[in-house]
């Protein structure tokens, strides 16, 4: 063992034969994607090569030792190692239930703790930067500046947000009646300037986009239907250069400033929880340490003593 080599010994062809068996056997049980499965298959095949008695051999230490030299030939990042041994673990779980092993040689070894990414966010000036740069002499601008106050009014998911339907929307309630992550609803109150600028766009720009034809869609494009999430944040990432905003922005970019700019003016946790949906409030204590993370930057940049 020490190097990974490829699948050439005695024991490869049963190897291959056992992999093929648990990705069957695990995609009928649990509905896993096709890159999922790949992934697992890619890593068995990664330790396959590299036990010198294949997998059904492997010991926990052999699976500690496989793992540490990951990391000392410098393969493998403390999230990668992890993914690693998730693949790993799956396997050898279901091993056990087929009755080939009988007992997990990964049920002892401990993943290595991840720091949690703080996510991407905008300063409240970025997000005024960014809601201003539509050109609003055009239909589209009025429906994108429209889109882009709404987002950060509710802190939608972008797919929640681009298939959004005209009855899911109440102006005169000012709420957004949301179906969210399997297929859960909740209602979000728009605020006033989302509301303004959605009635800007129903009255003055809908119409000439759809030149007559029907479409559900809030937010429709010329084309008359709804857009992509990939064409909107095509949009958004345009509409930032214009206003020359550098910060690199990602699908929830909107989503975390809604929730940062909440908990950073005193919003009560369990609110914003509720306001993005998330199942479990862990999820959305994350957004407690992007303050504090804030609260730190404005002590080191403008403390004499930081």
């Amino acid at each position: 063992m020490g190097t990974i080599a490829p699948m050439e010994t005695a024991h490869s062809e049963k190897d291959r034969e056992l992999i093929e068996r648990f990705a069957d056997g695990i995609w009928l049980e649990r509905g896993l994607s096709a890159n999922t499965l790949a992934s697992y298959q890619s890593d068995l095949r990664h330790l396959a090569g590299w036990c010198e008695g294949g997998l059904m051999a492997a010991s926990r230490a052999d699976l500690q030792a496989y793992l540490a030299s990951l990391v000392t030939e410098g393969q493998a990042q403390p999230r990668t190692s992890a993914r690693r041994l998730s693949s790993l673990r799956q396997f050898y779980q279901w091993a056990v239930r087929e009755g080939l092993m009988d007992k997990d040689p990964t049920a002892l070894i401990e993943a290595p703790r991840l720091g949690r990414p703080l996510p991407k966010t905008l300063s409240e000036q970025q997000v005024e930067d960014l809601l201003l740069a539509p050109d609003l002499s055009r239909p589209e601008g009025l429906r994108d500046r429209g889109m882009l106050e709404l987002l950060y009014a509710t802190g939608l998911r972008v797919s929640e947000l681009v298939g959004l339907s005209v009855d899911q929307v109440s102006l005169s309630q000012g709420l957004v009646r949301v179906i969210g992550k399997g297929g859960k609803e909740r209602l979000v109150p728009m605020g006033e300037q989302a509301i303004e600028w959605i009635e800007r766009f129903v009255r003055a720009g809908r119409a000439e986009l759809l030149h007559g034809r029907p479409c559900e869609a809030l937010f429709p494009t010329r084309r008359g239907g709804g857009m992509t999430r990939q064409a909107f944040w095509y949009r958004i990432k345009k509409h930032a250069r214009a206003a020359g905003i550098g910060v690199e922005l990602s699908p929830h970019t909107l989503r975390h400033a809604f929730a940062t700019h909440l908990v950073n003016h005193g919003a009560d946790l369990r609110v914003v929880q509720l306001l993005l949906g998330h199942s479990s409030l862990s999820t959305t204590q994350i957004y407690t340490h992007v303050a504090r993370e804030r609260l730190k930057a404005l002590h080191r940049s403008h403390h004499p003593r930081a």
